[in-house]
């Protein structure tokens, strides 16, 4: 395995590189070579046998994740036979009725008998027989469902034993109910188990000791709904989380100005596609001490389960060492940014930054009503007296049905429409002076303006950026956030006057991102505050077709746009490393923390003493 040769070659060296480089004759320049690639694999790591994926690894197609096929590949849709979309919507939407969720699920297609199966792998340390394994057969044909428990089972025997031992540490005895039920979700698969957890762990408010565990988030399957397996154990800083609380007891003021409640009473001002209480959610600033997931997520707002969040609430966490580790390296030289306009955009980029994250979390994915109706006949809205809809002027005429969900009805679209909303909304309230003097700005440093304006460019830079996981080759978005901000670009593109252009340089084919400051508030607020509006009405009224239609037309990747993603991947950055530090237990029965340099060295170092 790469993962242990690295190791191997750490042991040896005990990380004298330079010493090792001198005596097997290898030039200072091909160690660095191997070095870098160590770090990056160590900190993208998936730690498979070298046999498995040999083959794949050396394919020169496919060369994407998506669904099977000649351009695209996807671990969760394994197997010889490609499974096509039409076919995962049709066995999701059965496994749905049979009240089986797709979270910890994968999909393998065959050929048997002439007729074709589809194995949903369920992850569990349970493995039963193959006879007792739930059969369903498909309406109308002679092809069926196996549910085959026991996928990931060795992966998730070690985990369910540090969990055991991690109950004699719990706080009280709500900690310990959660972790029972984690045990029970990743023992029998059963995700009702993990949504247990999710209730009991919302009300546990503001521990100590902050964990999330589970297969949690859904970016990387292109159907949207199957999840990666994640943990995080954190410790509270309780300075910031102080000002995120008062934000919090604040945050009603504020849903009051977004768009769909605009000239309105109705609801205390918040409009009738809010929800009537907003449930003030916990909200955390955490400082990690250990965190295991695909991607770096910044804020986390959990549980994900729409039924959850509205009937009971939920939590919001915000790693905030991880962002500061992010913005403590060199941004001397920041991308697509005007260099006259660099030092000044360097002086509010943190602040900025880390504020639209906030409200992208509590106000982004902390609002909106769902419109649904109940299995028992009822409705959460006046069905007699519809709202209508700021869209069209008229009544709704969709809403939520029995059984539905958000992620069910809008499928692959979910996602990165949900994170597009919550983005729209933090950048849409940037310019409150109110909500940012919460956050204690010093107005003789930097003012309203000067954060306003910085967030604009940053969400026109990083629509640029985006253009890095648009896939050419399968016409498809790799990454929903990355769909989000080129979404909210192509949103301040049309908003007219030249607010917001994007400038080409043929001599160095470089692009530059300018903003007309004297504009942000007239022309790119109601740019942003119109995607906002067509995204948060299709999705409280579950009014998929418009949007599909509204969201694709401006996701699209073509034209000049085009030309920018050649130019965007001919200047791509290397990808940041994060190094994590360990703890050690020692003889006198404490526990000591062991940082290490932000270095490449110090990555290799950090993995080979943790010994996973």
């Amino acid at each position: 395995m790469i993962f242990d040769l690295i190791l191997e070659i750490y042991s040896v060296c005990q990380g004298d590189w330079k010493s090792l480089a001198s005596i097997v004759d290898v030039s200072v320049e091909s160690l660095d070579l191997f070095l870098e690639y160590a770090a990056v694999f160590l900190g993208n790591i998936a730690l498979e046998l070298y046999e498995d994926i040999r083959e794949a690894l050396f394919s020169t197609r496919p060369s994407s994740l998506g669904f099977p096929s000649e351009v695209a590949q996807s671990f969760y849709y394994p197997g010889e036979v490609d499974i096509k979309r039409d076919e995962v919507e049709r066995v999701s939407q059965i496994m749905e009725q049979k009240g089986i969720y797709p979270e910890n699920t994968r999909i393998k297609k065959s050929v048997e008998k002439g007729h074709i199966v589809y194995r949903v792998l369920q992850a569990s340390t349970d493995i039963k027989s193959n006879g007792s394994h739930l059969r369903v057969n498909i309406p109308n044909s002679s092809d069926e469902i196996i549910i085959t428990p026991g996928d990931h089972a060795e992966e998730l025997k070690p985990v369910c034993q540090c969990l055991e031992k991690a109950k004699g540490y719990a706080a009280n005895l709500q900690q310990k109910a959660v972790i029972d039920q984690y045990l029970e979700t990743f023992k029998t698969g059963e995700i009702e188990a993990f949504k247990e957890s999710q209730r009991l762990w919302v009300k546990d408010l503001q521990p100590t000791v902050e964990n999330a565990f589970g297969f949690v988030e859904p970016y990387r399957d292109p159907h949207g709904t199957r999840a990666e397996f994640e943990g995080i154990v954190a410790f509270v800083n309780v300075e910031e989380t102080k000002v995120l609380t008062k934000l919090v007891e604040s945050s009603a003021e504020y849903i009051c100005e977004l768009p769909w409640a605009e000239n309105t009473t109705e609801n205390n001002g918040k409009g009738l596609f809010e929800k009537e209480l907003f449930e003030p959610p916990d909200f955390t600033s955490l400082q990690t001490l250990s965190i295991c997931q695909f991607c770096r997520q910044w804020l986390k707002r959990s549980p994900k389960f729409n039924d959850i969040r509205q009937e009971v609430g939920f939590k919001n966490v915000m790693i905030s060492n991880q962002i500061a580790a992010e913005y403590s390296a060199d941004r001397k030289d920041p991308a697509f940014i005007d260099p006259s306009k660099a030092a000044s955009y360097l002086v509010a980029e943190y602040d900025a930054f880390y504020i639209w994250v906030v409200l992208h979390e509590l106000l982004g994915h902390g609002t909106s009503k769902l419109l649904t109706q109940y299995a028992d006949g009822s409705y959460n809205f006046d069905i007699a007296n519809p709202p209508i809809s700021p869209l069209t002027g008229a009544p709704i005429m969709t809403w939520y049905h029995p059984g539905q969900s958000w992620t069910g009805v809008f499928g692959d679209l979910a996602t990165s429409l949900d994170e597009c909303r919550a983005e729209c909304v933090g950048a849409y309230l940037m310019d409150n002076a109110k909500l940012l003097r919460l956050f204690g700005f010093d107005e003789s440093k930097m003012t309203p303006e000067d954060i306003t304006y910085t967030v604009y460019l940053q969400v026109g830079t990083a629509g640029l950026r985006a253009l890095e996981n648009y896939i050419e080759d399968d016409d498809r978005w790799g990454q929903a956030h990355s769909r989000a901000h080129f979404a909210m670009l192509r949103a301040l593109l049309d908003a007219g006057d030249n607010f917001l252009t994007v400038r080409h340089d043929a001599a160095t084919d470089t692009l530059t991102v300018r903003i007309d400051r004297a504009k942000v508030l007239t022309h790119g607020k109601p740019a942003i505050g119109k995607l906002l509006l067509h995204l948060h009405i299709y999705r409280c009224t579950a009014d998929v077709v418009p949007c599909r239609r509204y969201f694709e037309e401006l996701t699209r990747v073509e034209g000049v746009y085009a030309e920018w993603r050649k130019i965007v991947l001919k200047n791509k950055r290397p990808r940041q490393v994060l190094v994590q530090a360990n703890t050690f237990l020692g003889e006198d029965g404490k526990v000591r923390l062991k940082e290490y340099e932000p270095t490449i060295e110090g990555m290799i170092q950090s993995w080979a003493e943790r010994r996973v």
